[in-house]
């Protein structure tokens, strides 16, 4: 998959500096770290280590409302094989000019530059993704794509590319943990430090949203719906559309989305499109003409129409 040194067999230790961003998910974290931890115990001897920094050095404030302790500024982190940048909400405001610069500057210094869930977003706008293959979380794949053309972006759980990885959130973090624990000491340990979560060793091509990963009881036709509506956020069809292109008719497919989803399927791929409009305007700056076409609505004011219907407040009031 690459000819990075760091993804070889090595009885050295390596060093992996993780960068959390203000408003990263306390998963992210746990997922990049608790593997190595773990991997050390199954050893007996420190095979990886880890240090936590943040853009200024002070303690980072992650989704959950606790403060993640750091162990200095971005600057703490030269001296690792490997630099991790760990992101989640609100990119427009913690992805500043000067980290962008600081991470521009400080990258060719790293063996391994990565970047977890939404961070993708932050390596590219540095300009660190520029001619390599990358994936990011689910919500943001379109995005991200539109936004940098020369970012060959793909819907996989983790992706390696040279001297770059790019991770698609806080469980597929957890895979490629696994994936670069099995490269440098072998597929046993992998196994072993994976049964220790219950989890499964998978691959970094695997989709983000795997079909095993829906609820089992779910029909396998409302299954193909969801995803077709998640697929479909900027252009949504109508239900009927939906329903002939799993087999069923209309009312059928109704029954069979209230019976396991407590809604309808016009109902659901409507919030669907109203959480991705929500999501665009907190974590970005598009006008909100842009997010509208984004997810699907013929207008602002549309889209302030249903908005307000479904969150309460007018989309203008959540961005301030």
């Amino acid at each position: 998959m690459t000819e990075n040194a760091i993804f070889q067999p090595s009885r050295d230790p390596l060093t992996i500096a993780l960068l959390v961003l203000p408003q990263a998910s306390i998963l992210e974290v746990a997922s990049a770290l608790d593997p190595l931890r773990n991997a050390n115990r199954q050893l007996g001897h420190e095979a990886y280590r880890w240090r936590v920094v943040s853009p200024d050095g002070a303690p980072v404030p992650l989704t959950c409302g606790i403060e993640l302790p750091s162990s200095g500024p971005l600057s703490h982190a030269v001296g690792a094989e490997a630099l991790i940048v760990a992101a989640g909400y609100r990119l427009a405001d913690v992805a500043t000019r000067p980290l962008i610069h600081d991470l521009r500057r400080i990258a060719p210094r790293f063996a391994l530059v990565g970047g977890i869930d939404a961070a993708p977003w932050v390596l590219a706008r540095a300009g660190l993704l520029d001619g390599y293959r990358a994936t990011v979380h689910w919500e943001d794949l379109e995005d991200l794509a539109a936004s940098h053309p020369h970012i060959d972006v793909v819907p996989d759980r983790f992706v390696i590319d040279r001297n770059r990885v790019t991770i698609a959130g806080a469980a597929p973090a957890a895979d490629f943990m696994l994936h670069l624990i099995r490269t440098r000491h072998g597929a046993a340990l992998a196994r072993q430090v994976a049964s220790s979560f219950l989890a499964t060793v998978r691959k970094g091509s695997e989709p983000q949203i795997a079909p095993e990963a829906q609820e089992p009881a779910l029909d396998p036709r409302v299954a193909q719906a969801l995803a077709r509506m998640e697929a479909r956020i900027d252009a949504p069809e109508p239900a009927s559309d939906t329903a002939k292109a799993v087999g069923l008719s209309p009312r059928r497919l109704e029954s069979l989305f209230r019976a396991a989803l407590g809604t309808t399927p016009a109902s659901h791929a409507l919030d669907l499109r109203l959480q991705a409009a929500r999501r665009m305007l907190t974590d970005t700056r598009h006008p909100l003409a842009e997010v509208a076409l984004r997810t699907g609505f013929s207008s602002p004011s549309t889209l302030s129409r249903a908005f307000r219907a479904r969150f309460g407040q007018p989309p203008g009031a959540l961005r301030r």
